[in-house]
């Protein structure tokens, strides 16, 4: 979850100004989030206030992501804009790839992989209710999900293959021939790719920033499966924090407090830029310092 939102606060500056190279600074003043974030974070509330069954689930999903996508302005499609203001929000057949930004919760919170594939179903049909939209927002579940609990990158990729989208090209094939597209089945396979070839957290975001397109969407998507797999510091959840309202991303933590084995590196080091982060204060110093250059609120 909190992946996700880091790969899109970092993707939101290089969505319509793709680039193709991993060298570029994590964050700077031009940083947000974005719907990408916003939603998830609706997710999360979704799975923390439905009942222990998840009978409500579906409803609470439709409460949570109409709440939040109203009370905070982002750029929706078209569709997902009128389906927030609807009297009667109905699902809409939508093969989008808001399927996958937004259902990374359910792959940290399921406790086993047919509780993953049925929770990502009744939180993704209430809008995208198309069969490749169920398939890409079930794709990032489930691998979220399997890196959770310890699978091997060569797992995860034979388990995609087999159920979901064949992964017969590489990053470099992305980087030289990867066009912009907002569907499921153009980008959501591109997303698990990324993360396959990457060696670190920040460097599967890299990676994904890498090819271009919808980069904050992509940089969500991996990211979500990135923190599963490798974990992410202390540093990069105050980000997140930084960047969101606080009372959208208590639900986060929220959610993370339930999921068995979660484990956060008390690690503070940081030196993308140069700066080392090596302390509560230096990084308060930090965010103060990016808040007053870009009318951050929090």
């Amino acid at each position: 979850m909190t992946g996700a939102i880091i790969g899109d606060i970092i993707g939101s500056r290089f969505e319509y100004h793709n680039i193709h190279t991993k060298k570029f600074l994590l964050f700077t003043p031009s940083c947000h989030i974005t719907d990408d974030s916003i939603l998830t974070m609706a997710v999360a509330k979704a799975l923390v206030t439905s009942k222990e069954d998840f009978s409500d689930l579906s409803e609470k999903t439709v409460q949570a992501l109409r709440e939040f996508g109203r009370k905070r302005f982002a750029a929706y499609g078209k569709m997902f804009s009128e389906w927030l203001h609807s009297e009667n929000p109905a699902p809409y057949n939508s093969f989008g790839n808001g399927a996958g930004m937004r259902v990374s919760p359910v792959g940290f919170l399921a406790k086993d992989l047919e509780e993953c594939k049925r929770l990502s179903r009744i939180v993704t049909e209430v809008t995208h209710n198309h069969p490749e939209g169920l398939k890409g927002a079930e794709a990032i579940a489930v691998c979220v999900f399997l890196a959770r609990i310890g699978k091997t990158k060569e797992e995860i990729r034979s388990y995609v293959n087999d159920n979901y989208y064949a992964l017969n090209f590489t990053l470099e094939d992305l980087r030289s021939n990867y066009k912009w597209s907002s569907t499921c089945q153009d980008s959501v396979p591109q997303a698990i790719v990324c993360f396959l070839e990457s060696e670190s957290f920040t460097d599967a975001i890299r990676n994904a920033i890498s090819i271009g397109g919808d980069s904050d969407t992509i940089a969500a998507m991996t990211g979500a499966i990135a923190e599963a797999f490798y974990g992410i510091s202390q540093y990069l959840r105050w980000i997140a924090k930084w960047f969101c309202p606080r009372k959208m991303y208590r639900y986060v933590t929220m959610l993370e407090q339930k999921i068995p084995y979660m484990e956060i590196s008390t690690n503070l080091t940081y030196s993308d830029d140069g700066k080392m982060i090596t302390s509560a204060r230096d990084f308060m110093n930090a965010m103060e310092t990016m808040r007053n250059n870009n009318n951050i609120t929090r």
